[in-house]
């Protein structure tokens, strides 16, 4: 006889009942029971197979899916009751089963354990939990993408050390988190890959004796690959580990991003304004007009941060195969996947209604002699070594430092005074927009290079939305 509700399914070979204090403590089912759906989905698939090989009749199958899909509805619809003593979503379900179909339903647990039941289950739920990271991320690009044309005429000072440097186009700028975005996007892609394999079959960590066919399994939940080694299956989380650094490293982008944007918006700055649905007051000065949402943004890095390392050394010392320890990966992977999906949805928006102070940005362009290196490549196509060049535009960014001026504005007198190799073709470099015009190379903030890369990122996005 299979144990009553209170019971435990392992409870055989116990003369004693559980403690009320280790079932609380060793419970799992306030969390992972947002893995139902992918539970039940895996339960389906391996009760088909279980039919294909005739260990289940087609009947009994059909009894079994429909009872599965009538649970998926309950816990849908908040009629399900969830129990502490139950332990965990799989044992929720399969008690559940039980009492409708009875005996019937104690068949589903043929040639399968909680251990390789709960690492598909999990695969399953990461899988579309990638899918919907990779969707948000995309959505991220195309906000910025779709600033580009509009603000193409607005130079920004680009900073290295947060000191300004040299000057770039803003479209520019919106490209290079693109480019951000879509490592972002290739990590998560090719990890999806290592999520996508079958563990389902492996049982507790030797296989079983019954003739199951995983290929059918994986065939019915879409997994590419099946796990070759049964031992493996149950201790391995690295598909964890590796989903939660893919998390950690959007999340840095998004926190660099975020960053800036901060800065950006404070009067010191005074670049941009962040739209006010995504902004708050302060309790006692009236005037505040505070970037809560990007300060969150950058400060939720931190936890995303924490689940890699938690998972990290919750692995570490485990030896093969199950441990109960790997009960604790859940709420670590959950979080991280929800805090980068919040973060993502949030930060689309944002993009789109930001307003860059054009007049702000444009009344202190010239400030920081962002055309120096401009100049001491005007000098060396004119034949000068770099380390010459270096040197003598610095003496030339000194001279108009003393006098306050940009070097635009030095005479003619004052280049030809430092070197010979200066005509009035120099002034064709000096000042931000020169500057900017006289790139060149791929990948540059040239504005021909920048309208290239602007209709790339246009196709692109055009290709993958018509995809679905």
């Amino acid at each position: 006889m299979l144990p009553t509700k209170t019971e435990k399914a392992w409870s055989g070979v116990f003369t004693e009942k559980t403690d009320r204090r280790v079932e609380l403590f060793t419970e799992s089912i306030s969390f992972d029971r947002r893995l139902y759906e992918a539970d039940i989905l895996a339960s389906i698939a391996h009760a088909q197979m279980l039919a294909d090989v005739r260990i289940l009749t087609t009947d009994e199958f059909q009894q079994i899916a429909d009872a599965l899909n009538d649970i998926r509805r309950e816990i849908e619809n908040a009629h399900f009751e969830f129990k502490i003593e139950l332990e965990d979503i799989h044992m929720h379900i399969e008690h559940a089963l039980i009492e409708k179909i009875g005996d019937v339903g104690r068949k589903l647990h043929t040639a399968r354990s909680r251990n390789d039941q709960t690492v598909t289950a999990l695969r399953l739920w990461i899988r579309d939990a990638i899918d919907r990271i990779d969707r948000c991320l995309l959505a991220v690009q195309t906000a910025f993408v779709g600033r580009c044309d509009a603000d193409f005429d607005v130079i920004l000072p680009g900073y290295t050390h947060l000191q300004r440097a040299q000057p770039v186009l803003a479209p520019h700028y919106w490209l290079a988190y693109c480019e951000k975005f879509q490592r972002d996007r290739e990590r998560l892609g090719d990890c999806r890959k290592r999520v996508n394999i079958l563990g389902l079959g492996a049982a507790a960590l030797a296989g079983t004796s019954l003739p199951i066919d995983r290929t059918k399994t994986a065939e019915y939940l879409g997994f590419e690959d099946i796990a070759a080694n049964s031992l493996d299956v149950s201790s391995d989380r690295d598909f964890v580990l590796e989903s939660a650094f893919c998390l950690a490293g959007i999340a840095l982008h998004m926190s660099t991003f975020a960053e800036e944007w901060i800065l950006w918006s404070t009067a010191e700055f005074n670049f941009l304004r962040p739209p006010q649905p995504f902004c708050t007051g302060s309790s006692i000065m009236p005037q505040k007009v505070n970037p809560d949402v990007l300060e969150l943004i950058r400060g939720k890095t931190a936890r995303v941060i924490g689940n890699l390392q938690t998972l990290l050394v919750l692995t570490k010392g485990l030896p093969l195969a199950y441990n109960r320890d790997l009960q604790e990966d859940k709420l670590p992977i959950f979080d991280a996947f929800d805090t980068v999906e919040a973060v993502l949805s949030l930060a689309s928006p944002l993009i789109e209604g930001a307003v860059l102070q054009r007049e702000s940005i444009r009344s202190r362009l010239e400030l920081g002699y962002l055309d120096a290196t401009a100049l001491m490549e005007y000098l060396i196509q004119r034949g000068i070594p770099q380390r010459s060049a270096h040197g003598i535009v610095g003496r030339l960014v000194r001279l108009a430092m003393e006098r306050a001026v940009p070097l635009a504005s030095l005479p003619m007198s004052d280049f030809q005074a430092i070197h010979d190799a200066f005509d009035m073709g120099v002034f064709s470099v000096l000042g931000a927009s020169n500057a900017v015009a006289a790139m060149q190379s791929y990948g540059s903030t040239a504005p021909s290079e920048v309208r290239k890369q602007i209709d790339v990122w246009k196709a692109k996005i055009e290709r993958e939305r018509a995809a679905g």
